[in-house]
């Protein structure tokens, strides 16, 4: 292994693209666990909507970051990447490989390039600032000031990540420079890892069939009852959790803003653009190795050997349950 540098598998795609599953079948063929890079699987009692794995769909592999927030707690990339290197540093310790799994690819890039968050400091004032802007013009509002000095932040944020665009537009206040261009060179850092990044992905259409049936599944299985449920506990549309998709949504039509069947098309829409700005996302990453389902015949057998031998290729794994990084195998 290059450097006797630890493993770390990287296993990531669009939504509805069959991640869940693959991730679980590697970990147990190379031993590993799986510590999930999703920023809403964090959250309590965000099961449905966030289309979080079960305790039998795990089949006993271990499973990290997921149910760890109430919420009404903040979690961002920074946390992430703090509570995913203790993960990892466990799992090391352990003797095990972690499956960083998951489709929020800010939070992957944190990790796998070790990005440093601590170059400059917040200015409060300026964040009150801006928030106090959003409030009352909008998110559109904060977004276009973005866009202006930072063109391919506000490409890469959407509108309604509210914390990311203030953290943009402060980063551009303090330095005079863009976030954008200081997250690239953090990104041409080479990896602490010995690592394989997998992007899982299948033709577009088929895709957005599994995302408008996905939705459908996931109001079937009670996303309403659920959400409902959050904001009789205080849950509002302004915290971090309720943006994710199918709550802010779901949200809108318990407020009486639009009809229930207005907002099942608006989540269907709006997660089948989320799909298409991930692609998006990991196309710009380096080192990626896209895993195109068709091209296996959608045989998740052949899938998951070709990442076997791409874990052996690298050094990762020498023989299922068989890993000895720093070390030649015997």
């Amino acid at each position: 292994m290059e450097e006797n540098r630890k493993p770390l598998v990287v296993l990531t795609g669009p939504t509805a693209v069959g991640k869940t599953e693959l991730s679980i079948r590697l970990a147990e063929r190379i031993g590993g666990e799986i510590v999930s890079a999703d920023s809403m699987q964090v959250y309590r009692g965000m099961d449905i909507g966030s289309a979080k794995v079960t305790a039998s769909q795990m089949r006993g592999i271990p499973h990290h970051l997921i149910d760890i927030l109430e919420p009404d707690e903040e979690f961002h990339v920074v946390r992430f990447q703090e509570r995913a290197k203790q993960c990892m540093d466990e799992i090391y310790a352990r003797g095990n490989i972690p499956i960083l799994a998951g489709g929020t690819g800010f939070y992957i890039q944190a990790v796998l390039y070790d990005i440093d968050f601590t170059a400059t400091r917040s200015d409060p004032d300026y964040r009150e600032e801006l928030e106090k802007l959003a409030c009352e013009r909008g998110a559109d509002y904060l977004h276009e000031m973005l866009r202006e000095v930072d063109p391919e932040s506000a490409e890469a944020i959407h509108a309604n990540n509210v914390k990311r665009v203030i953290r943009a537009l402060e980063f551009y206040r303090e330095t005079g420079e863009k976030i954008s261009g200081h997250n690239e060179a953090e990104r041409q850092k080479k990896s602490p890892y010995c690592f394989a990044y997998f992007v899982l992905n299948d033709e577009r259409s088929r895709l957005y069939e599994n995302i408008d049936r996905r939705v459908d599944q996931m109001m079937e299985q009670g996303l309403l009852q659920e959400v409902a449920r959050l904001k009789e506990k205080g849950c509002r549309r302004d915290m971090v959790s309720m943006q994710g998709l199918g709550y802010k949504e779901i949200l809108e039509y318990l407020d009486g803003e639009i009809t229930l069947d207005e907002a099942v098309r608006v989540l269907k829409r709006d997660t089948r653009h989320f799909a298409k700005r991930q692609l998006t996302w990991f196309r710009r990453e380096k080192d990626v190795i896209w895993v195109e389902k068709g091209r296996f015949g959608y045989d998740s057998e052949r899938i998951l050997e070709y990442l076997l031998s791409v874990l052996r290729e690298k050094g990762i794994l020498w023989n299922d349950y068989t890993v000895q990084w720093g070390s030649a195998p015997k």
